[in-house]
């Protein structure tokens, strides 16, 4: 699968992306930081691709830690949500959820009551490698697990492509600048991350995973390595990724490391790999070591704008501002806050918003890490954007089929391809934000296919309901010659009833009473 490459050789540079900036030093000084329990929990139930869990539990109930509150719902993908900590649920209501573009759901409210009182339903399974392949799938899903790496897909799912997967890759190639949450839990947590991979092999019935890290992150290499060795076990390997951007995204992660390209509209499973991240393989390795679901994560604070970078342990739910405050609180520079890094994260209006599994970053920028104000200029079609683009997509004529918008060009010329990782934005000399316009092109691709798909259902409905009518019509038409069958010969009664009876069943409405 590694094409013959040995554990410790750095791959070759690829012909796509850029080369950032890490500006990871200040977040990688220092162990990990636990923060305590905050004064008040925001648990969205909506943490997952695909549909929110279903709420078990009502205002006034007392939860306890690691407690299902919501379980996955029926209805598409979905998994189980947890009380991060002992308390009670104050309240179920609507509350603003960090996401791009901003947004509001469905959310437990819990006040911590600094018991940390645990809930007994789930046990260690030190015997978990030996589990059936299905079981060891449903017990991921009961314990909320998803991608920590921000694409939130539920990890049970993940693992359930069927035969013939060649290889596992753990991704813990973190190549936006600034975080550094998987540098952080390699070099302290490698054991954790291995024992987790050797789960997902046995749920996946495969031999071979691939510990993805980057170049130049030396200390999380030595940590894995290290880890490995003292496992002993020979179907795990460390892969060595340049340092290079977006390196760590999943389709280009698996072209760098197999050399087999995902095709448009494609999975990963398609080419025998299903790619996780290292976070998500510590988080299976917890559940199963521990009895502890996903009720917190490692998020990097940094930026100018705090006072202590660091990577932090928290709760899952935990209110962004006082996760800031844990971190040393603002300097005089905070100018504004973004979720994930400065290329693929997104702007967020406030800090009263909560930590979800998806935050992998706060930074709190300065006045100088903010985007400088710049006028926008004119496409001299330079062609260093399609130059750099991971995905080998055009942006300039994307973006001239968006300004249309032309969504049937934009779909055949791969715009749902784009994986807004910000290299065009980057390299354009004439500072054409290409990635945001990308983003909105691929909403209105989306509501075009949407409202395509309705009319097409008011023209079934349509039709199907023109057809009912005929039916009805021809079914009247028929009782009625039974009916004078059964009378008799049209001569033997008075014609002029029978042509009434005809005009009364011919005119007779559905519904209308005889």
């Amino acid at each position: 699968m590694t094409n013959g490459r040995t554990s410790n050789q750095a791959l070759p540079l690829p012909a796509w992306g850029i080369r950032l900036e890490s500006r990871k030093v200040d977040s990688e000084t220092g162990a990990i930081k636990k923060m305590p329990p905050p004064g008040e929990l925001i648990v969205a139930l909506k943490q997952n691709i695909g549909v929110p869990a279903e709420t078990i539990v009502q205002p006034g109930e007392r939860v306890l830690k690691g407690q299902p509150i919501a379980i996955a719902s029926r209805w598409g993908l979905s998994v189980a949500v947890h009380a991060p900590t002992s308390g009670a649920v104050m309240a179920i209501e609507e509350r603003p959820i960090p996401v791009a573009g901003g947004g509001t759901g469905e959310s437990v409210i819990i006040e911590p009551d600094g018991k940390e009182e645990r809930y007994a339903g789930y046990v260690a399974q030190m015997n978990s490698k030996r589990l059936p392949p299905p079981q060891i799938r449903n017990e991921i899903m009961e314990a909320g697990i998803v991608g920590m790496g921000g694409a939130l897909f539920p990890t049970a799912t993940k693992l359930n492509p069927g035969s013939g997967i060649q290889a596992l890759i753990l991704n813990g190639v973190e190549c936006e600048p600034y975080i550094s949450a998987d540098n952080a839990l390699l070099t302290e947590r490698s054991d954790q991350v291995l024992r987790g991979a050797a789960i997902m092999l046995a749920a996946l019935d495969c031999d071979e995973c691939l510990v993805a890290v980057k170049a130049d992150m030396a200390e999380a290499q030595a940590a894995v390595q290290a880890a490995i060795d003292a496992l002993g076990d020979d179907r795990i390997s460390l892969v060595v990724v340049p340092a290079f951007y977006p390196a760590g995204g999943e389709r280009q992660l698996i072209e760098l490391i197999t050399g087999k390209e995902v095709q448009a509209g494609g999975l990963p499973w398609d080419v025998g790999v299903v790619c996780q991240n290292v976070g998500t393989a510590a988080a299976v390795a917890k559940f199963f070591d521990e009895g502890e679901p996903l009720i917190s994560r490692i998020v990097t604070v940094t930026g100018d704008g705090v006072g202590t970078a660091a990577n932090i342990e928290v709760m899952i739910g935990t209110p962004i501002v006082d996760l800031v405050e844990f971190a040393g609180g603002y300097t005089d520079d905070a100018a504004g806050l973004v979720m994930g890094g400065p290329m693929m994260g997104f702007s967020l209006p406030h800090d009263q918003l909560p930590v979800t599994k998806a935050t992998n970053c706060i930074l709190v920028a300065g006045q100088a890490e903010l985007d400088p104000s710049v006028r926008e200029m004119p496409c001299i079609r330079c062609g260093e954007c399609a130059r750099v683009c991971p995905a080998a997509l055009m942006p300039q004529q994307l973006l001239a089929l968006a300004r249309g918008p032309d969504y049937e060009a934009l779909e055949s010329q791969g715009l749902q391809d784009c994986i807004q990782c910000g290299c065009c934005d980057y390299v354009c000399p004439s500072y054409i934000p290409l990635t945001s316009r990308f983003i909105e092109a691929k909403q209105g691709l989306w509501e075009n296919h949407l409202v395509s798909q309705r009319s097409a259902l008011a023209l079934r409905r349509f039709d199907a309901r023109g057809e009912r009518l005929e039916r009805r019509e021809s079914d009247r038409s028929d009782e009625l010659q039974r009916q004078v069958d059964e009378i008799g010969p049209a001569g033997e009664i008075d014609a002029d009833a029978l042509r009434q009876l005809k005009q009364r069943v011919k005119s007779k409405k559905p519904g209308d009473k005889t």
